[in-house]
């Protein structure tokens, strides 16, 4: 184990919560100069000379708050851009209360617009690869590990099996993808974005990767939620915290839909403001990767399996850039698949094996059914009434052959309390509300029918008109 790894180790040891500043600058200290920074001086050059373009004459303060990067390196890449002639110094305006700063030549101008044409980048300076593959380890999720207690505080007041817990804890824990499938309804959904929340400690995610001269974003706003402000960033002025071109935040989730496409797993070039923008399974690292309803993406269920075959297997993705630099990142995830769909209509033996842990989610008792109703009934302020849950129990479930899902308390008494809500007054919920309710929810084959029939009889026209 190296010693990135060490030091992680012992920062998240404990219960788990984010450790002070000195352990984070442990793990990524703040480099006090350019061959600190792992980047050549003309990417930076290139850097500050955008920033220049964008937002005109800069002081060297101004400058540091831009690139994320300390005094010593803003002063030699200042000094090689002088030598270059590429900025000039502006004398101070003390009407403005402008500090002595610097602003590009016109030879200055021209070599931003040349650095913008080959990549739009502009924030705080990049991290080498190098450096993101050894941070990216030494704070891995899998060095977290879920215990009984956190599962059951985690789902506290959540209507679940004991035997479903301790299938989902032991999976957590082991490394490996999670395969969660059953009918639609049962909770899939709503358990693993649930999962989710159990990583509850924190970890550094860079705002850019260099590979070689080109720059990839990582930071996504919609996806890393940054801690307090004055915690996650720390002052790039002072000469201490950890390396301000990495951000603290929450160990982050990306959750994906039907939306998913082949595309969204490679880097993405941007074609207007010729960004390299990082794949979701980069933004994922060190946290969870969630694809829901697996089945219904836009990419067939064997294009995204394939994908992950290798990192699966090596724990490393290969990317490529659009000018066909090849390189690998680390995979540092949880990776759950949900689908609705029998796993063997999906992938093949192979794949499967691979997974490790696949966990069905059924329909309920009559006694889950009844705490979640229960539950629903707080939630919403409806009052309980036993006879109601049996009528709907025995007369709508029992009667029409509904197995019980769990997503069925929340939606019926959901539709009830708009009926209720929509006839005005203070009501009491009743069993003709519940009525309405499932006549709502529930599409009629019957009533299908006869509006099949009545259509027909009406000479097809869409408004009963021939």
């Amino acid at each position: 184990m190296n010693t990135l790894q060490q030091t992680a180790n012992s920062s998240m040891a404990g219960n788990g919560k984010a450790p002070g500043q000195g352990r984070w600058q442990s793990l990524a200290p703040r480099p006090m100069s350019l061959e600190q920074t792992g980047l050549s001086v003309r990417l930076l050059a290139e850097l500050f000379a955008k920033h220049l373009q964008d937002t005109g004459a800069m002081s060297a303060k101004q400058l540091i708050q831009k690139v994320a990067l300390a005094g010593p390196v803003i002063d030699t890449v200042i000094g090689f851009m002088r030598q270059e002639r590429l900025v000039e110094v502006c004398a101070p305006d003390m009407a403005e209360g402008r500090e002595l700063g610097y602003r590009l030549t016109q030879l200055g101008h021209g070599f931003a617009l040349d650095a913008t044409a080959r990549s739009g980048y502009l924030g705080p300076a990049p991290v080498p690869l190098e450096r993101y593959r050894e941070v990216i380890a030494a704070q891995s999720v899998h060095q977290f590990k879920v215990n009984r207690d956190q599962m059951e505080r985690g789902l506290v007041n959540v209507t679940l099996r004991r035997e479903m817990k301790e299938q989902l804890g032991p999976a957590l824990n082991s490394g490996r993808a999670i395969f969660i499938y059953g009918p639609a309804g049962t909770g899939k959904t709503y358990i693993t974005q649930k999962l989710a929340t159990m990583f509850d400690d924190n970890c550094l995610v860079p705002y850019a990767v260099a590979i070689d001269e080109q720059v990839m974003s990582v930071f996504d706003p919609l996806v890393h939620r940054l801690l307090d402000k004055e915690v996650s960033s720390p002052s790039v002025l002072l000469d201490e915290g950890f390396d301000p071109r990495f951000a603290l935040c929450h160990r982050p989730v990306v959750i994906t839909g039907g939306e998913l496409g082949m595309e969204m797993l490679e880097v993405q070039t941007n074609s207007v403001t010729r960004e390299y923008e990082a794949p979701l399974q980069v933004k994922a690292n060190n946290g969870v990767f969630i694809i829901d309803d697996m089945g219904r993406q836009r990419a067939s269920p064997m294009q995204i399996f394939n994908r992950w075959i290798v990192p699966l297997e090596e724990q490393v993705d290969y990317l490529t850039l659009r000018s066909g630099k090849h390189f690998s990142v680390p995979f540092d995830q949880v990776l759950i698949f949900s689908t609705n769909m029998n796993p063997m209509d999906l992938a093949d033996e192979a794949f499967l094996r691979r997974i490790g842990h696949k966990i069905y989610f059924g329909y309920l008792n009559a006694d889950e059914y009844s705490q979640i109703w229960k539950q629903v009934c707080i939630e919403k302020q409806i009052s309980f009434d036993p006879a109601l849950l049996n009528y709907v129990l025995n007369h709508l479930h029992q009667g029409h052959k509904i197995p019980l899902r769990p997503c069925h308390p929340r939606d019926l008494l959901g539709l009830a309390l708009d009926r209720m809500q929509y006839e005005g007054g203070e009501q009491e919920l009743t069993s003709q509300h519940l009525d309405w309710a499932w006549g709502s929810y529930f599409v009629s084959l019957k009533a299908e029918l006869e509006m099949s029939v009545n259509h027909m009889q009406n000479g097809g026209g869409s408004d009963g008109h021939s």
